[in-house]
């Protein structure tokens, strides 16, 4: 079974479903990512990998446990870090003061995570006084992967990492990605530089109207026509 799986969910917002039986799945240390135009549904299947969306059916699994009607909280204590895509830094706490709300849920010495992150993210060290809310966009997106990361997480998910960002910081971000699913962390991202992230992905899942239309590792979905033709631009 796939580190976390997450098979057939159905559900949405009131009595619309958004997700029409999406399945999404991730092996240890994998790169999975999800695509897909406006409006497919790709946000929604995260929040409900995550907790923050009832499902009306489906199951997810984290580890060969079953999780689907665990809180948000607890998905966290049991291993999982998400990244939302908006408000997701403290912005009048400084950085250091962010990545240590990351530890809030520790009992341990944090002090060797922080490290970590600080190594994963030169300009974090260099920045630690500062607040957030002073940042650039990159930057701030550094100090929310940051954060989640003082979790020690083993499934990593991320909203949309680099929206808003330049291209010279997405491909920095990505770059520090791959550093973080090298660790054995399993990474779970919507994103919608679509062909930018299918070049990273192990696996990529392609979502229209809240259900799986194409699903295959990162280079096939990328040399696939019809893929490139109805999602990718050409």
């Amino acid at each position: 079974m796939s580190y976390l799986n997450a098979a057939d969910m159905t559900g949405g917002y009131g009595k619309a479903d958004i997700l029409h039986g999406c399945t999404l799945s991730v092996e240890k240390g994998q790169i999975a990512v999800i695509v897909g135009p406006n409006g497919a549904g790709k946000s929604t299947a995260m929040k409900a990998v995550f907790g923050m969306l009832p499902l009306r059916s489906g199951s997810v699994t984290l580890d060969g446990q079953d999780i689907t009607a665990l809180s948000p909280q607890d998905r966290v204590k049991m291993g999982m870090g998400f990244v939302p895509q908006v408000n997701n830094v403290f912005p009048t706490m400084s950085v250091e003061e962010n990545l240590e709300m990351g530890a809030f849920i520790r009992h341990d010495d944090y002090r060797a995570t922080m490290a970590q992150v600080f190594d994963l993210f030169p300009i974090l060290k260099d920045k630690r006084r500062q607040n957030a809310g002073e940042l650039s966009g990159g930057q701030r997106q550094q100090v929310a992967v940051g954060r989640a990361l003082m979790t020690q997480p083993k499934l990593l998910m991320l909203d949309e990492p680099t929206a808003g960002v330049s291209p010279i910081v997405m491909d920095e971000l990505f770059d520090r990605i791959i550093e973080v699913a090298r660790t054995g962390i399993s990474i779970l991202m919507v994103e919608q530089n679509a062909r930018q992230a299918l070049e990273i992905a192990d696996k990529g899942y392609v979502l229209a109207q809240g259900e799986n239309r194409y699903t295959d590792t990162g280079q096939a979905l990328l040399a696939d026509p019809e893929v490139r033709r109805t999602f990718l631009g050409g």
